[in-house]
């Protein structure tokens, strides 16, 4: 160990050049650890969000142009010593941030793809998209999930699936946008492998669930498997993303049907337990889409939050619906 001797009177002062090396570069390595230390949580969070939406491709490689940079004044300086271990091990940490980078883009590709559909018939020059489920969606359910993040979106059956989340968006100019994801005769039975194919990597804000109009026999015989299904399918949307908040849609009932009434009141129950809005349709008719946009609107820009944005979004939905939806459109003996 080399070190150099001063005198001073009596006095002999020590300088131990090797310690004072040795402490820098544990100073050094104890930076590039901590600075390294978020990258592998980071992997982790992005492996397991399978989507790259999130991430800056850009700023990985600007932390990597730092780490080769590094590398390279350590090489230049002939410093081969465990910091330079230490800069490589960062080097290769991030580097498999931008692997899952592209496996979780692959993914998105993947999953938009499948959510389209593949083309299937062209008919009147308007596409049809279809899969293998009878699951189809025209061209504006294309070009609107494309153009648009998929903030609250819409579950129902044949009759929802007429809805048009791209008239109602531009009609009344949404902050979030709606996505209508309703397909032919859903029912409670099919509702959550529905759900978990084609629309839990959404990540959607809100869902606005329509169910039941499928399963009138079902409840008629055990409506407590009725219920079951339906909170099932609540529990595994919040397990796909537990801040979604979700909006739960009577049956319609112009005739006082006593079996669609008792339904409604399940159905009510369970947005209570769930702490889920519940949408009326009773007073469908009754609202007014543009006056319930204008006043929760104004509600929310004083810092009122009275009522939940996607309870707002299923008026206006559903008020759309019944001022230019007749009660039979799709429907061809079943709805949902």
């Amino acid at each position: 160990m080399q070190l150099s001797l001063r005198k001073s009177g009596k006095i002999k002062i020590y300088k131990y050049r090797g310690f004072k090396m040795n402490l820098a570069n544990l100073l050094e390595s104890g930076m590039l650890i901590c600075f390294g230390f978020s990258w592998p949580i980071n992997v982790v969070k992005a492996y397991r969000a399978r989507t790259a939406k999130s991430t800056s491709l850009a700023f990985i490689f600007l932390i990597i142009t730092g780490y080769v940079a590094g590398i390279l004044a350590k090489l230049n300086n002939h410093q081969y010593n465990y910091v330079l271990a230490v800069y490589f091990l960062n080097l290769v940490i991030v580097l498999t941030n931008v692997l899952v980078y592209f496996r979780n883009r692959a993914l998105d590709k993947k999953r938009e793809e499948a959510f389209m559909g593949s083309v299937n018939t062209k008919k009147e020059n308007k596409v049809v998209y279809a899969h293998e489920e009878q699951i189809i969606f025209a061209d504006d359910a294309k070009k609107e999930a494309a153009s648009r993040a998929a903030n609250i979106a819409l579950l129902g059956g044949t009759y929802d699936k007429e809805i048009s989340a791209k008239a109602i968006n531009d009609e009344y100019e949404l902050e979030v946008g709606l996505v209508n994801s309703s397909t032919f005769a859903l029912s409670l039975k099919n509702a959550k492998e529905y759900f978990k194919k084609y629309m839990s990597q959404l990540d959607s804000e809100g869902i606005i669930l329509h169910l039941g109009e499928e399963d009138k026999d079902l409840f008629k015989t055990n409506p407590k498997e009725f219920d079951n299904l339906y909170l099932s399918l609540i529990s595994t949307i919040r397990m796909a993303n537990k801040k979604c908040s979700l909006a739960l849609v009577s049956l319609d009932n112009p005739k006082n049907d006593a079996l669609i009434a008792e339904m409604n009141r399940h159905i009510e129950g369970i947005a209570s337990s769930e702490q889920a809005d519940f949408v009326n349709l009773e007073s469908a008719t009754l609202w007014n889409p543009k006056a319930t946009k204008a006043s929760s609107d104004f509600a929310r820009s004083m810092g009122l939050n009275t009522k939940k944005p996607i309870f707002d979004v299923a008026k206006i939905v559903y008020s759309y619906a019944a001022q230019n939806l007749s009660s039979d459109a799709g429907r061809m003996n079943i709805a949902g």
